[in-house]
């Protein structure tokens, strides 16, 4: 028998694990190309969601947005971790109208660093001296010059810069309050005490769930009460701080929902980034203390126009304890009651059109 070629087999040999190591390399290789494949996929679907938000949350027209950038306080080194102020509007434009009023003034004084929020009701009725238009409502900035002639009015009126803002379209914030699956709501006065109504939806007083079509009408509502717009504007904060406590306890699950939701019924100069990093800063903080309250003031008529007439001393020591951070209701006043706990909002005592001011009164939520 011939004698095994050794220096073939070993050659046979040679070449096999050559082939074996290049096949495992090339494993390999499939496999980070595999990996990086779909990590793309991943990040590139991340970036085009967080695009669509910040899509959403930014203002259509870009000719309104640069105007309302330049009508805000510039953000510096020296002020980014202060307490800031905000103006929180709601608009009753519909598709068809060319210019619109805003029912909702909010003035927002936002402290992250002690989780403090303060919101400030601004009677849409509120007379003032506009620019180019002589005596107006000061709901009329806005349908003058769109959110940017509305922020210099409010910032004028209340005396303090203003640097964010936030329009809230009401269609959209009934459909967030179901994706919500409702929100709790301690209302305060049944809306039918005069026996007429705007919203045609009927709600009791007292402490109830409410779905997103009540949502919608307790934010509506002013007919239906004998304190009309007073009463409106109660609601309004009421309803505002509901939301925000429920979007607090969200579940991480839940969240990008939520936060695509919440951009589509919102406006804003904010990105997602800026809003992620605000909600960072009052977890840090803790818990969030809430005051509220409505500008002091009085109803008139003038040359046959009703106009709601700021009591000017009161107001100039409201914005004094505002921006001092404190209770906006917490004036010298006989009885008057002030509230600092965690998750409380404090209610002014609005006077009642026609009337002249009301007692202060605290109210939990």
């Amino acid at each position: 028998m011939a004698a095994p070629d050794l220096s073939r087999s070993e050659e046979i040999l040679r070449v096999r694990k050559k082939r074996k190591k290049h096949s495992a390399r090339k494993a390999v290789l499939i496999t980070l190309a595999a990996i990086v494949c779909v990590f793309g996929l991943v990040g590139g679907a991340a970036a085009l969601y967080l695009n669509s938000i910040n899509q959403a949350l930014s203002f259509d027209n870009k000719q309104e947005a640069d105007n309302l950038k330049a009508a805000l306080q510039p953000v510096t080194a020296e002020t980014k971790d202060k307490p800031f102020y905000m103006l929180v509007l709601g608009s009753d434009a519909r598709e068809s109208d060319e210019a619109s009023r805003s029912d909702v003034i909010i003035l927002t004084r936002v402290d992250p660093q002690n989780g403090t929020i303060t919101m400030v009701s601004i009677p849409r009725d509120t007379m003032v001296e506009l620019p180019g238009h002589g005596r107006q409502k000061i709901n009329a900035a806005y349908a003058f010059d769109g959110a940017a002639g509305a922020v210099d009015a409010v910032s004028k009126f209340a005396g303090v810069p203003i640097t964010h803002y936030a329009e809230i379209h009401f269609q959209e914030l009934e459909t967030l309050v179901d994706t919500l699956g409702g929100v709790w709501v301690n209302v305060p006065v049944t809306n039918d005490e005069t026996g007429s109504s705007n919203t045609g939806k009927r709600i009791e007083a007292g402490e109830q769930l409410l779905n997103g079509e009540q949502a919608l009408a307790f934010a509506r509502e002013r007919y239906g009460y004998t304190r009309g717009d007073f009463q409106r504007a109660d609601n309004q904060r009421i309803l505002a701080q509901a939301i925000v406590k429920k979007v607090l306890d969200v579940s991480p699950l839940d969240l990008p929902g939520t936060v695509q939701q919440l951009a589509e019924c919102v406006s804003t100069d904010y990105g997602l980034n800026e809003i992620i990093e605000l909600a960072q800063k009052f977890q840090t903080a803790g818990a969030v203390t809430f005051y509220s309250g409505l500008v002091p003031s009085s109803t008139t008529t003038i040359d046959g126009i009703s106009y709601v007439v700021t009591e000017y001393p009161g107001w100039t020591e409201m914005m004094q304890r505002v921006d001092a951070g404190e209770d906006p209701n917490a004036a010298p006043t006989a009885g008057a009651e002030s509230s600092d706990t965690t998750d409380t909002a404090s209610t002014s005592g609005e006077p009642q059109e026609g009337d002249g001011p009301a007692s202060n009164a605290t109210e939990s939520l």
